[in-house]
């Protein structure tokens, strides 16, 4: 299968180091592909990033403040689509992924047996200079990222991948401060077809992550955007997961408060457990409630991005 346009977009901040090299490395010409853009989306860089990525000719769109790298793919999707790409790649600024493996991550596109690809850094263990705490949280995302879909995702924070023109027409996401499992999320919701391509890895050892410079605000901020975008795609399956929490702790409460009666014949003095439990029930009854009420609302927000889906594709090939 030959399509006709592929975009390889590098989202940037201040990398005016290493961006041109990348830049030039980048292939000219790719088996299956007509035509090759290189994308540079500038996320509001102080130095000369921008200026150097214009001296090279390169397709280049600028914020004019940081707004993250969530928000960068955003207009990197929304450029695909009205560049008319058949395929987008991502792919890192810095130079750590190995150029010659975006055939590898386009390759099940072309051939149609994924609607995009992700590439893993871990099929042969932790890579060289990655720290094992970053190793070990980068897993633990990983887990609850594949808990949620359903899918065993090996690598879900890797930034190098590729999407098929029908997932960026399905791409809504919101989160500002990544977007790499949100897509996962979302795409795989959707019933897209992923595929997970083993990919070489280089890291520096003075290199400092954008978005993971600080492990536990990457963990917490990175879990939050999971749990939303959880919520917004299986809210039954999330509040009944909570209310089940809540019920066998109010279980194991008024179960204990329920032997010192059969025991004693009195509750005290463990009435206050007693109240306890009662209350625990009762915000368990309300959480029950509002997965119900929440799933019809999902209902209908799925049926308004099917709208959204049809309203974009429309747009975009109106020509």
């Amino acid at each position: 299968m030959k399509l006709k346009k592929l975009i390889i977009y590098l989202p940037a901040l201040n990398e005016e180091k290493d961006i041109i090299r990348v830049i030039r490395s980048l292939p000219k010409k790719i088996s299956g592909i007509e035509k090759l853009e290189i994308l540079v989306v500038d996320d509001g860089s102080t130095d000369q990033t921008r200026e150097l990525c214009i001296n090279e000719n390169i397709s280049v769109v600028s914020h004019t403040v940081n707004r993250g790298v969530g928000l960068a793919f955003q207009t990197a999707v929304n450029y695909a689509l009205q560049a008319e790409a058949d395929i987008l790649v991502s792919i890192d600024a810095d130079g750590q992924f190995d150029v010659d493996q975006i055939e590898d991550l386009i390759t099940p596109i072309l051939l149609r047996e994924a609607d995009f690809c992700t590439g893993n850094r871990f099929e042969i263990g932790r890579p060289k200079k990655m720290s094992r705490i970053k190793f070990w949280g980068n897993k633990q995302i990983s887990k609850l990222v594949s808990f949620i879909s359903g899918v065993r995702i090996y690598d879900a924070s890797c930034g190098f991948r590729s999407y098929s023109r029908e997932c960026l027409y399905s791409l809504n996401i919101q989160g500002s401060f990544t977007y790499t499992h949100e897509t996962i999320l979302e795409l795989l919701q959707k019933g897209f077809h992923i595929v997970q391509v083993s990919i070489r890895v280089n890291y520096f050892s003075d290199r400092v992550s954008r978005v993971a410079n600080n492990l536990w605000n990457y963990t917490f901020r990175t879990s939050l955007i999971i749990f939303k975008t959880w919520k917004d795609y299986k809210p039954l399956r999330f509040f009944l997961s909570i209310a089940g929490g809540i019920l066998m702790l109010a279980s194991i409460i008024g179960g204990f408060v329920l032997t010192h009666w059969f025991q004693t014949g009195r509750i005290t003095p463990y009435k206050s457990f007693g109240f306890i439990s009662l209350s625990l029930c009762g915000l368990a009854v309300v959480l029950i409630t509002l997965a119900f009420v929440a799933d019809m609302l999902t209902r209908i927000r799925m049926n308004q991005e099917k709208i959204l889906y049809l309203t974009k594709k429309n747009y975009f090939e109106k020509d």
